[in-house]
C-alpha cells in the first residue's frame, strides 16, 4: 500500500479533481444531460490515462531541475523513492489507457489524440526558455471540454460552445499555475528558470494572473448569453467569478489559492453547465 501511495503522489492523482469535471462539462454540454455510460467510462478512462502520461513526462523531463529547488527535491524521483524505470512504466501505462481510450471512443478522436500528447512533451521545456511557459499547462488542460465534446459529438458540427470551455480553462489554468510558481520564485531565480515570477517580479506575475482569470470569467459570461441566460446557471456564474476574484484575494495561501478554490471553481464549471442543461 505504501507504494501505491508513492505512484499516487508522482501523478498527483487528486489534481484529477481539476480536469474531470472539465472533461464531464464538455461531455454533458455535448450530450445535451449525461452520455450513455459505456461512453463515459472511456471518456473518463482516456482523461485518467492522458493526465498520467503528462504529469509522468512532466516529472521525468524535470526531474534535474526538481532535485536543484529545495522545494521539490523530495519527490519521487530526485529522492529516489522510485526508480527510473518505474517512473517510465507508470508514464507507458497511462498513454496505453490513452490511446486505448481513444481508439474505442470513435476514430476521429483516435486520429486527434496525438495532439494533447505533443503539447504534454513540449510544455515541461518551455520553463527554460520563456516566462510564458504557464500557458503551456493551460493549452494542456483547455484540451480537455474538447476532448469531452468531441468524445460525444466525433464531429466539429456546433463546437463553438467547447472552443468557448477551452478559452475558459487556458486563461484559468494558466492563471493559476502563475499564483503557484511564486513559490518557487527565489529558486527559479537561481536555477535561471524562466517564469513570470522569476522574469518579471511577484507583482506583475500576479497582474498577468489577474487577466487572465478576468479572461477566463469572460469567455463564461459570453458562454451563458450565448448558450443557458437561465436564473440558476447565471447564479453560478456569479459562484464562478466570486471564487476567481477569491483566489487573487488569498493568492499568498497557495493551499487555499491554488488546491482547494480550484477544485470549487471546476466543480461550479460542471454545476453551470448541468443547471443550464436542465434548468433552462
Amino acid at each position: 500500500m505504501g507504494k501505491l501511495n508513492i505512484y499516487g503522489n508522482f501523478i498527483k492523482i487528486e489534481h484529477t479533481l481539476f480536469s474531470f469535471p472539465i472533461v464531464l462539462a464538455g461531455s454533458f454540454l455535448a450530450a445535451g444531460g449525461m452520455p450513455p455510460i459505456n461512453l463515459l467510462i472511456l471518456i473518463l478512462v482516456a482523461a485518467a490515462g492522458a493526465r498520467t502520461c503528462a504529469m509522468g513526462l512532466n516529472r521525468l523531463i524535470d526531474r534535474g531541475i526538481d532535485s536543484a529547488n529545495p522545494r521539490t527535491r523530495d519527490r519521487e524521483l530526485p529522492s529516489g523513492k522510485i526508480e527510473l524505470r518505474e517512473a517510465y512504466l507508470i508514464t507507458g501505462l497511462g498513454l496505453g489507457l490513452y490511446f486505448a481510450s481513444c481508439y474505442l471512443i470513435c476514430s476521429l478522436v483516435f486520429y486527434l489524440s496525438p495532439i494533447p500528447l505533443l503539447v504534454f512533451i513540449i510544455y515541461p521545456y518551455l520553463k527554460r526558455i520563456t516566462p510564458f511557459c504557464h500557458f503551456g499547462v493551460g493549452l494542456a488542460l483547455a484540451f480537455a471540454p474538447l476532448g469531452g465534446w468531441l468524445a460525444v459529438t466525433c464531429s466539429f458540427e456546433n463546437i463553438v460552445p467547447a472552443i468557448l470551455l477551452a478559452l475558459f480553462t487556458l486563461f484559468w489554468v494558466s492563471g493559476f499555475d502563475i499564483i503557484y510558481a511564486t513559490l518557487d520564485e527565489g529558486s527559479d531565480l537561481k536555477n535561471r528558470i524562466y517564469s513570470m515570477v522569476s522574469v518579471y517580479g511577484r507583482a506583475r506575475a500576479l497582474m498577468v494572473s489577474a487577466i487572465c482569470h478576468i479572461i477566463s470569467f469572460l469567455a463564461v459570461v459570453i458562454f451563458y448569453f450565448l448558450e443557458f441566460r437561465s436564473v440558476i446557471s447565471g447564479l453560478v456564474l456569479l459562484i464562478i467569478g466570486g471564487l476567481l476574484y477569491l483566489e487573487h484575494k488569498k493568492s499568498s495561501d497557495i493551499d487555499l489559492a491554488f488546491f482547494k478554490i480550484n477544485i470549487l471553481v471546476g466543480g461550479s464549471i460542471f454545476l453551470f453547465i448541468i443547471c443550464g442543461i436542465y434548468f433552462k
